[in-house]
């Protein structure tokens, strides 16, 4: 299990953490977009919304649903900096690293990716 598998099982078992599924409307804008399209999405409003030292209304800048990133982030607690910092040991205060950001939408995308599949 990779250690991005074991975070979000991890996470996947705190009980508010572990209501969120893809359903519905976001369900089908991740099959039809695609894996490719989703890493851009989630990239793009990860560098906006979470990478900046002090996010513009952090804590309540990620809605809960209206696109598949946005419902993988708060599975995934990389929904806010506090949230970031207690489940993903990353520091708030400062900007994201280009590294820090892949890492957090690897997570974003590994969750849905699980969440598509059907075997999982």
């Amino acid at each position: 299990m990779s250690e991005i598998d074991a975070r979000i099982e991890a996470i996947g078992r705190q009980p508010f953490r572990a209501k969120f599924h893809l359903r519905g409307r976001d369900r089908a804008t991740a099959i039809l977009r695609g894996p490719s399209a989703i890493r851009a999405h989630a990239g793009e409003l990860i560098a906006q919304r979470l990478a900046p030292a002090l996010p513009r209304n952090d804590g309540k800048q990620t809605p809960y649903r209206g696109h598949p990133v946005f419902v993988a982030q708060h599975a995934t607690a990389t929904c806010c900096r506090s949230c970031l910092l207690k489940n993903h040991r990353i520091e708030p205060g400062t900007e994201l690293t280009e590294e820090q950001q892949e890492y957090v939408v690897d997570v974003i995308c590994r969750w849905i990716e699980l969440e598509l599949d059907p075997d999982a």
